[in-house]
């Protein structure tokens, strides 16, 4: 055992440290991306934000790069280890510190699942809105770090969006803490918002102060079928004008996807007959459940009647509205119905979404003409996901990204609308960045993180990559 691994022994515990090949596997991985096991040289998993402290102390001190991971469900190789590294892992730092019931904020560390977040705001009669499919597995801290989207960005907006105070720790050990409990908070730059999105290149983050909201009395639900993607666009119109900041979700889904899962899964319900050309979940929340109901089917209602949408299925019970959104949600069953294939989260300006794609299936058949896809998204805030299988068996990866990745570039549209860049990302970013971003998020760095300690290779390349 060398000097170091023996330092970091003594310094925070045997119970904290792992060493080398003893790390757990599931280390090594995220949802995307795998490292072999013996890349990293310790595991820590500090239980205080000054432990952290000194952990980054005593890397930098040395030039020993550092990972910090959360849950481990990145989709983006974020959190993947690299060469000769100490992974810093959130996991002891699961407490729930308080909530302020008159500030509707809730205090906790990084290692907070989200799914627990959500529970602890209910229990209090409050709603946490961010929420996505690993809701129990991902953590508050890499929410945070990646700029989580999900489902009801349309109202509420990003992770960015749903936070009023940070804790972090920068390169050299530094504690930055603003757990700052105000909505008015105007005090010069705001550093906080350096940390959301930079997945953990600029400092560790180690608590956050998050926003909450009244618990939602009300949710309903229906799933639309329309003609095209201009109906959708006016269908999109009309909700916003009639329901207002009750409309929470406006889910799309292009008939290949739609038709490929519902027949393809054994499991799911079709709500609406094949044929149409577009498929739109919609879902308000409000606080009046009777004349919210009323509402929401008379605005539905409307949309027949103007002839903007073909069909109209509203839930009439919490069973039917998780039928319609099983639906929606099954793209975490592609390895089922549509495996392999290379998939994208991509954002486009939403009144050319519909355009985009047509362009993009058109451009992938002319150079693979046996392609198949999926389109599906939140296209109320511009996001759409892209899965591509040009043929059976193994795909060709590299050639597809780069193929799909300049076009989203020659649309202006962005190349991660919420999964981050991590590595995977990384060699397009110049596609959605100008060169001068990308210098000034080079100088960020320099300027931060002097070393080039944490995170190195992810987000940001200032060196050939040979670690990554």
């Amino acid at each position: 055992m060398s000097t170091f691994e023996n330092e970091l022994i003594d310094q925070f515990g045997s119970n904290a440290v792992i060493i080398g090949n003893d790390i757990p596997e599931k280390y090594f991985s995220d949802w995307m991306t795998t490292t072999p096991v013996g890349t990293a040289i310790a595991l820590v998993r500090p239980s205080s934000t000054e432990e952290v402290s000194s952990l980054l102390r005593l890397c930098n001190s040395r030039g020993i790069p550092v990972v910090p991971q959360g849950g481990l469900t990145g989709l983006a190789g974020g959190a993947k280890p690299v060469k000769g590294c100490v992974l810093i892992s959130m996991e002891r730092m699961n407490q729930i510190e308080s909530i302020d019931l008159p500030s509707s904020t809730i205090s906790v560390q990084a290692g907070v699942t989200m799914g627990a977040v959500q529970r602890c705001a209910k229990d209090s009669g409050l709603f946490f809105p961010l929420d996505l499919g690993g809701r129990d597995s991902c953590t508050i801290g890499g929410n945070l770090s990646t700029n989580a989207g999900g489902n009801r960005v349309l109202r509420y907006g990003m992770a960015r969006d749903l936070i009023l105070g940070l804790e972090v720790v920068l390169a050299d050990g530094t504690i930055l803490s603003h757990m700052n409990l105000m909505l008015k908070d105007n005090t010069g730059y705001d550093l906080k918002q350096l940390f959301v999105g930079s997945e953990g290149t600029l400092g560790v983050i180690t608590k956050a102060v998050l926003k909450l909201f009244p618990q939602p009395r009300s949710t309903n639900t229906a799933l639309c079928a329309l003609k095209d993607y201009d109906a959708v666009l006016k269908l999109l119109t009309h909700v916003r004008q009639n329901l207002g900041a009750n409309l929470s979700a406006f889910e799309m889904m292009w008939p290949d996807f739609y038709e490929r899962m519902t027949s393809g899964l054994g499991h799911l319900t079709t709500p609406m007959a094949y044929g149409h050309g577009a498929y739109v979940l919609i879902e308000a929340q409000g606080t009046s459940p009777e004349s919210d109901k009323d509402h929401f089917e008379h605005v539905l209602e409307e949309t027949l009647e103007r002839e903007i949408v073909e069909d109209v299925v509203v839930a009439q019970s919490e069973s039917d509205a998780l039928k319609i959104w099983a639906v929606r949600d099954s793209s975490g069953e592609f390895r089922a119905v549509f495996w392999p294939h290379v998939g994208f989260d991509v954002s486009i300006p939403t009144g050319q979404i519909g355009n985009f794609v047509e362009d993009l299936k058109a451009q992938l058949k002319k150079k693979w003409p046996d392609t198949q896809t999926v389109f599906f998204g939140h296209v109320g805030d511009s996001n759409v996901h892209i899965g591509v299988k040009v043929k059976e068996g193994d795909q060709p990866e590299e050639e597809i990204e780069d193929f799909v990745y300049s076009r989203v570039g020659e649309w202006r549209g962005s190349i991660s609308a919420e999964h981050g860049i991590g590595t995977l990302k990384r060699e397009y970013l110049h596609h959605s960045r100008s060169p001068a971003e990308l210098q000034l998020m080079k100088l960020l760095k320099t300027a931060m993180d002097p070393q080039n300690i944490l995170n190195p290779g992810k987000v940001i390349q200032l060196e050939a990559p040979s670690n990554s």
